[in-house]
């Protein structure tokens, strides 16, 4: 994270002689390009085709109906759910129906691999929010097992459908996803007439053992049939301890544990008969006919809701042990281009936030925000170059550091992990915000001392780089801002509304919210802003200059620091892990897994913000409108639990 890199003015002094480089650049052979409303329409035209080439995918062509369902449940909170119904299934030839679901700090639909291969064979889906995810409502501190955090209560709705077979019911779930199967199978062992016939849990232990003696292996699942994804690189489970804690086998050795042979041999802790991954074992159970399976792919734990090899292992599972109404090859996906869908439209999102805010600056609200001389731009001197490469050093260090610092923090870990009570609903967005504005105020420090040291003897004048705009500047920032946030929000709602997807590639996701988002996104917002806007300042008030004659060399450099620290310890993490089996000692695997989309929203910041400052001169405006965003897509994907 590049908080604060400096070097000379972005003003060139007016004793300086060099060559000037202008904003208007070299003339384009093609002048509608540097048109902003070009680009404002191509925006909303990839946020369009996103929207229609996403929908006719997840719906087979529309032939699968979408349905955004939310209701009272049995545990007395609301559940939000996506229901996906072939047009195959009636109440005259009824489907069998699959429960999935996210896991923890996700939302339902990062299950669109699954919903869409399974619904395109003919299976009714309902995709949840578990409680505290997504629309649904907030988890009470310590819920976790009531009714399989939601998914429980979603089995008892499908058993109800006029159009699903009841006789063919199956859960799977990703990651704390699979924990809420696991409880959903206990909740459905107390029940009168059980429901589940079939479960898949992806990425977490299954039940190995007696709930009452956890030194007993025992068959939790009973008659069931039951699959078991478990990652070779997994950051969190599939490991086996000693007496001590300490882990005697990594992911990719599980296989051969007692737990994986217990659980492949339908619970018996003493067989001696080796059982392997990738094979289905059959065995009779109270009468009935039961399938165990394990699969072991070479991949990471968050790579599982986004990988071709996992779905084809949930396809398979489920027609071996349902029966697929229209059957296809596994190996026969379409979910990689709804994927490349939804990345068009995030792509379209972020251009709309500097389109719009351009076109804005040609209204008579907010025109006197407007740059109306064209600004020049010096290289910078020898001197100027050592501020610059040694102040990025600096921050990239201070970011890397101050992240596991916090990480490793045992005061922190409560609030963090939500596991005790406290005001802060939401633990994730609150260590991301943190660390952002720690971030921020090293950043400050760095740019009082630069100005000092170095930039007020060359000439850096601080009203011209727009570091003292004015009061009235600042609040008709604050107001362009807004607006341009609210309308780029207004975008994603109009999507969900209309075609029931969103903008997303993997862990990074912009996507609709209930209302009670906005007030802890106000709680947050200010935690981003210190660091948003002065890294805005940093980059367009302190280190703007031309290298090589070329501005773009200049903002190329600033985003590949302002993301090279979480990089760095991203490759760290898992090039350990790679070559060891194992993490880096005392950096918990959670801390790499939240710096995926932090990588490409740091780079991201860097660029919107100089595009809309060059427009500008107005630091403060990009720093607002990207700490905003970001405040929002933080709070909106995520865990919130209630004391």
């Amino acid at each position: 994270m590049d908080t604060s890199s400096t070097g000379r003015s972005a003003t060139p002094s007016r004793r300086h002689t060099e060559a000037r480089t202008t904003d208007s650049g070299p003339a384009s052979p093609l002048p509608f390009i540097r048109r902003n409303s070009f680009w404002l329409a191509l925006s909303l035209l990839l946020c369009l085709v996103s929207a229609v080439g996403a929908f006719f995918v997840q719906t087979n062509g529309a032939t699968v109906a979408v349905k955004d369902m939310r209701w009272e449940t049995s545990s007395g909170r609301e559940l939000s759910a996506l229901l996906f119904k072939p047009d195959t299934a009636t109440a005259e030839n009824k489907a069998p129906v699959i429960v999935v679901s996210h896991g923890w700090w996700n939302s339902r639909e990062m299950q669109d691999a699954n919903y869409v291969e399974l619904a395109k064979r003919g299976y009714v889906v309902i995709s949840i929010d578990m409680y505290g995810h997504g629309n649904s409502d907030p988890l009470p501190l310590g819920g976790e097992s009531e009714n399989g955090t939601g998914m429980y209560d979603a089995v008892k709705l499908a058993a109800q459908l006029p159009y699903i077979d009841p006789a063919k019911i199956g859960i799977e779930g990703h990651s704390n996803g699979a924990r809420a199967a696991n409880y959903s199978v206990i909740a459905d062992n107390q029940a009168e007439t059980p429901l589940i016939s079939a479960v898949l849990l992806v990425d977490n232990e299954a039940f190995y053992t007696d709930l009452e003696d956890p030194t007993t292996y025992v068959n939790n699942y009973g008659a069931r049939d039951v699959g078991l994804v478990a990652d070779q690189y997994d950051e969190f489970f599939f490991r086996s301890y000693d007496a001590d804690g300490a882990a005697l086998t990594t992911p990719r050795e599980f296989v051969g544990t007692p737990n994986a042979q217990s659980f492949l041999h339908f619970g018996e802790g003493d067989s001696t008969d080796k059982r392997t991954a990738g094979e289905y074992y059959e065995q009779s159970v109270d009468g009935e006919d039961a399938v165990r399976v394990l699969y072991t792919p070479a991949q990471t734990h968050p790579w599982g809701p986004f990988s071709k090899q996992t779905t084809e292992y949930t396809i398979d599972f489920f027609e071996k042990t349902l029966g697929a109404p229209g059957p296809l090859a596994a190996d026969s996906q379409t979910w990689q281009i709804k994927a490349f869908f939804n990345a068009i439209g995030l792509i379209g999102f972020g251009m709309f936030l500097v389109a719009f805010t351009k076109a804005l600056l040609g209204t008579r609200a907010f025109a006197g925000l407007r740059r109306t001389e064209p600004f020049q731009l010096n290289p910078s001197t020898r001197k100027g170059l050592y501020w610059f490469w040694g102040a990025l050093v600096v921050s990239a260090l201070f970011s890397g550091w101050s992240y596991i610092a916090l990480s490793q923090s045992t005061a922190l870990a409560p609030i963090i992990y939500n596991s005790a009570p406290t005001f802060i609903v939401q633990g994730a967005p609150f260590f991301i915000g943190l660390w952002a504005a720690i971030n921020g105020v090293f950043s400050i420090v760095v740019m009082v001392v630069s100005y000092l040291l170095f930039g007020r003897k060359n000439g850096q004048n601080l009203r011209e780089v727009g570091i003292l705009p004015g009061w009235k500047a600042i609040l008709q920032s604050i107001g362009l801002g807004l607006v341009v946030v609210v309308a780029a929000f207004g975008i994603v709602f109009l999507v969900d509304y209309f075609f029931k997807t969103d903008f997303r590639i993997w862990v990074l996701a912009v996507k609709a919210f209930t209302p009670d988002k906005v007030w802890i996104a106000v709680l947050y917002l200010p935690l981003f802003l210190v660091y948003y806007v002065a890294n805005s300042v940093a980059i367009n008030s302190f280190n703007r200059f031309t290298i090589r004659k070329k501005e773009w060399v200049n903002t190329a450099i600033l985003a590949l620091f302002n993301a090279l620290p979480v990089l760095v310890l991203v490759i760290a993490q898992y090039w350990t892990f790679f070559v060891t089996g194992d993490l880096i000692p005392g950096f918990a695997g959670i801390f790499g897994i939240w710096l995926f989309p932090v990588i490409v929203i740091l780079a991201a910041a860097a660029v919107i913000s100089r595009k809309i400052y060059r427009a500008t001169n107005n630091p403060y405006l990009g720093g607002f409108i990207i700490a905003s965003v970001v405040t929002v897509i933080s709070v909106t994907n995520t865990l919130t639990v209630v004391s």
